[in-house]
């Protein structure tokens, strides 16, 4: 793949040479464009290396509280969104430094839009953040109208998830899992689901049914 320029790498003296900040930033935005079969091998690659590759644990929606989840997100533009996004992770009292992870969302958006071409979006660091939350979290939110957020395939946002884990392997995992959980039938669900209970349940119940399928 380095020698065809897939792959982010330097030759040196004759040797590949391949940066681990690079590698993970491009497999980052490689991911929501793989098929099944190849996010369900990053998620055994990259899952804790104790547990057996065969675990299938819920390794989304465990992050996720219901104090994570606002289905009427106050957001007419990207900045707006990023900064009501924070402001929900600030709910969940796993939020040490909204400030820093604010501006880490925005480096990270200059860099290039996270929205993908189905009017999802999936606001995260460059780089995990492990001193900015207690523990790793997702929220997730919808607005009440598609915005603009920068999609390099066109079309407005509604659904966000934010992502803040505390380490590369950990939000690798956790990307391939929610791009397997956000089908065409999950995102219309999302959109119509009428209380934010109802969105979280049945993000557990996509989850719940990739879970089953592995086993």
């Amino acid at each position: 793949m380095a020698d065809r320029g897939k792959l982010p790498a330097q030759k040196v003296g004759g040797q590949w040479r391949f940066n681990r900040a690079r590698v993970t930033e491009w497999l980052q935005q490689e991911i929501p464009t793989y098929d099944d079969d190849r996010l369900v091998r990053i998620e055994q690659a990259m899952g804790p290396r104790e547990v057996s590759l065969d675990d299938q644990s819920m390794i989304v929606t465990d992050l996720i509280g219901l104090e994570g989840v606002e289905i009427h997100l106050r957001a007419n533009t990207k900045a707006s969104a990023l900064r009501e996004l924070v402001g929900l992770a600030g709910q969940t009292d796993l939020l040490y430094d909204p400030e820093g992870l604010l501006d880490a969302l925005q480096q990270r958006e200059e860099m290039c839009s996270t929205a993908l071409p189905n009017g999802v979006a999936i606001p995260h660091p460059r780089q995990p953040m492990p001193y900015a939350s207690a523990e790793p979290l997702i929220c997730a939110a919808r607005t009440l109208h598609g915005i603009p957020f920068g999609s390099n395939y066109g079309g407005l946002t509604s659904l966000f998830f934010l992502i803040c884990c505390h380490d590369d392997r950990h939000h690798l995992r956790v990307l391939a899992r929610l791009m397997r959980i956000l089908d065409e039938a999950t995102i219309t669900a999302l959109k119509a689901a009428e209380t934010s209970d109802d969105f979280l349940q049945t993000l557990i119940d996509k989850e719940t049914e990739v879970v089953k399928a592995m086993k």
